[in-house]
């Protein structure tokens, strides 16, 4: 293809200009510098007629070949920096075809500032985009594999167990059973409200809400939690009365699971300060809590799902890494955004949505 495409630029650029001028010089020296030659023959009373024909020749011969030669040199130098300029083009290509096969890891190399290096930038922008989602999806992959492969070789231990009389059916190890079951039923409706949020922007019920009161409610509902960390809950006063059009069910999970992550992260005896108020993009809600920070090159994943900062922590101890993809989903379906801030000893979490 590039063959091609570069044989209809030199052809399309280069045979029509050196044709144009040929013809130009062809016409100016048959119709005037003959007619010049002539007049100037007549005045020094020399016979033209041979030795017009003579100049025509030798000047046709000299022209004939300067165009030729001219020709030549036009197609090699245009070969040349035409085949340069359409390498990255080729490069692109090629990569494209790799990343088709799985392999992300290539990418182009930019050595100009025109719009093929500003092509090529962009090629490798993506192709870094899609490495790091490839990479996020065999991470998801692996550890819906490992939630589930948890519960699931508990309850076939102890039901083979059972079976063979090793371990005597009593009400504890039922209510064990029964734990691990459960936790599959949780992460079976995680994946499922995952799957709804994914589809949130399809069935947005808008209405009037006070985001304020939204916040207060989940505040209290999540209160037993707080209350047996002893973490200290503060809502900015300025919090009141905040309106927004937005769907109540859509935006009370995302606020649901804002405080879960807030209570479920925070060290015991910690704090956290949520604010409501009034920014350039729309109504933000910040979720401010005290504790370890989150790693600097962490933060841009926090959103994702399954992640976890903290890879050895346990479901019990974390969650699946679910809540805040959820929230992100059902917030940006509202045209809202995202965003997470982390320094020592504190971490913001915060939404907005649009008046």
């Amino acid at each position: 293809m590039k063959n091609r495409l570069l044989w209809k630029l030199l052809l399309t650029n280069i045979l029509p200009v050196i044709g144009v001028i040929f013809l130009i010089v062809w016409f100016a020296v048959d119709k005037l510098a003959a007619n010049y030659f002539m007049a100037l023959m007549e005045t020094y009373d020399v016979s033209p007629d041979e030795i017009h024909q003579m100049f025509l020749t030798s000047i046709h011969y000299y022209l004939v070949w300067a165009s030729l030669a001219a020709l030549g040199l036009a197609i090699v130098l245009s070969y040349l920096l035409t085949r340069r300029v359409l390498r990255p083009l080729s490069q692109m290509t090629a990569i494209t075809k790799e990343v088709a096969a799985g392999n992300f890891s290539l990418r182009t190399k930019v050595k100009t500032n025109d719009e093929v290096g500003e092509l090529a930038v962009a090629f490798n922008k993506m192709a870094d985009s899609l490495e790091q989602i490839e990479q996020l999806r065999k991470n998801m992959v692996a550890d819906v594999a490992h939630e589930l492969r948890t519960p699931l070789t508990n309850l076939r231990g102890y039901l083979e167990a059972l079976h063979d009389g090793i371990i005597p059916p009593t009400t504890e190890t039922f209510q064990m059973l029964q734990q691990e079951n459960l936790r599959l039923v949780h992460l079976v409706e995680n994946l499922q409200q995952l799957a709804r949020a994914d589809a949130a922007r399809a069935y947005l019920k808008r209405e009037k809400l006070n985001l304020g009161e939204l916040v207060q409610q989940m505040v209290e509902l999540q209160e037993p939690n707080f209350r047996a960390k002893n973490i200290g809950v503060f809502i900015s006063d300025h919090a009141r009365d905040v309106m927004v059009a937005a769907d109540p069910d859509k935006v009370l999970q995302a606020l649901r699971n804002m405080t879960e992550n807030c209570w479920k992260y925070t060290p015991a005896g910690g704090q956290v300060t949520i604010s409501v108020a009034a920014v350039n993009s729309g109504i933000k809600v910040d979720f401010q809590n005290s504790g370890p920070g989150i790693l600097k090159e962490d933060l841009p994943y926090v959103f994702e799902r399954f992640f976890r900062a903290d890879r050895s922590r346990s479901r019990d101890a974390g969650g699946a890494g679910i809540g805040l993809a959820i929230t992100r989903e059902l917030i940006e379906a509202h045209g809202g955004q995202v965003g997470a801030e982390s320094r020592p000893e504190e971490t913001h979490i915060w939404f907005t949505l649009p008046v």
